[in-house]
């Protein structure tokens, strides 16, 4: 997924608090500035920064599902934020700025793998469901890996085309990434790893049929795993990604940079691995080089060894307690038939934050 790409789209969706005509900024403009109107394909797609002619005619061509893009990009950004949100850097995005996460993701890092291969799952998982939903007149259900039913259940209801989606976002979001350097050779790898995560997590999702859910009758369907187990799984993979270094050799279209693992005793990546060629900076402290805001002044969990601990997150300067009160739904009582009443309760909390 193109970085410059990914700050555009995340800016639009940053502005979703405010509506315009019924419609948050985000999408309105994902889908070019004149919402009613598809036929105004070269501004929208002209609109969006930094596009590579294959990207731009992509965008032409497939105007229906950019607003499926849009929703993928933020989706893989929203869980970003929540894997990482213990840790020293906690994908943190920067408001209307096309460098959505500022200078942090220039370098090939851990982080910049993560984030590939994040959005681009999410770029695929969005046009999968997109499809599978019936908003798109271009796609829609899988009918090629149905193969025979099994003991106690039929076929029935729709099955997600990920292969699809994953097109999709091969073809959008690698466009850019032809260049013979090691960067576009990580990119790549990392982007496919992502998507890979989806074409292995599909599952048969099932419904069952019958008097008082007896089940006399059960319906399957391929479906895609949810969205935050993907998110676990790929977050395992950067907590588990492969250091490479890059080699130099040269070709009949000239230099060609490719990566090769930086430690032959450890296990070799596959194309379900992650890569990274340059080391994170450690984001105890702000740094506009690196784009590391520090862990001043964040929270962080007391009673934790683990990394999102206060010895840890506040990098060993200590950390300030205060008491906060907050309002809370209390002592809540059903009644027949059919409303919740509660009482409000005033709870106090320890707040740990970094020095």
């Amino acid at each position: 997924m193109d970085l410059y790409l990914i700050g555009y789209l995340m800016c639009v969706w940053l502005s979703s608090s405010r509506v315009l005509g019924g419609y948050p900024i985000w999408w309105s403009l994902a889908l070019g500035q004149q919402y009613s109107s598809l036929g105004s394909q070269p501004i929208l797609c002209g609109s969006i920064p930094g596009l590579v002619p294959k990207q731009l005619r992509f965008c032409r061509n497939y105007i229906e599902i950019m607003p499926s893009v849009a929703e993928g990009v933020k989706l893989g950004i929203q869980e970003c934020q929540h894997q990482f949100r213990g840790r020293r850097w906690n994908c943190t995005t920067i408001k209307d700025n096309l460098a959505i996460f500022g200078p942090v993701l220039d370098k090939a890092t851990r982080e910049s793998a993560f984030v590939h291969a994040i959005a681009s799952a999410g770029v695929a998982f969005a046009v999968t469901r997109s499809c599978a939903e019936g908003t798109s007149t271009m796609c829609g259900c899988d009918s090629h890996h149905k193969g025979p039913p099994g003991e106690g259940w039929k076929w029935g209801g729709c099955s997600e085309d990920a292969e699809f989606g994953v097109l999709v976002s091969r073809e959008f979001a690698d466009a850019r990434e032809n260049r013979p350097d090691a960067r576009s050779a990580m990119n790549r790898h990392n982007n496919e790893a992502g998507r890979t995560t989806i074409l292995d997590h599909m599952h048969l999702r099932c419904k069952c049929h019958g008097l008082s859910g007896s089940c006399e009758v059960k319906t399957c369907w391929w479906a895609q795993p949810d969205f935050r187990m993907l998110g676990d799984y790929l977050k395992d993979k950067y907590d588990s990604a492969s250091e490479m270094v890059v080699e130099k050799h040269r070709e009949s279209r000239g230099w060609v940079e490719t990566l090769r693992v930086k430690y032959p005793f450890f296990k070799h990546p596959t194309e379900r691995d992650l890569v990274y060629y340059e080391g994170s900076p450690n984001f105890c402290e702000p740094n506009q080089e690196t784009g590391s805001f520090g862990t001043r002044d964040r929270a962080c969990n007391v009673s934790s060894h683990g990394i999102e601990g206060c010895d840890l997150l506040c990098c060993g300067r200590g950390h300030n307690t205060r008491t906060e009160k907050r309002k809370e739904k209390c002592h809540c009582i059903f009644h027949w038939c059919c409303y919740v009443s509660c009482q409000e309760c005033v709870r106090v909390y320890d707040v740990h934050t970094c020095k």
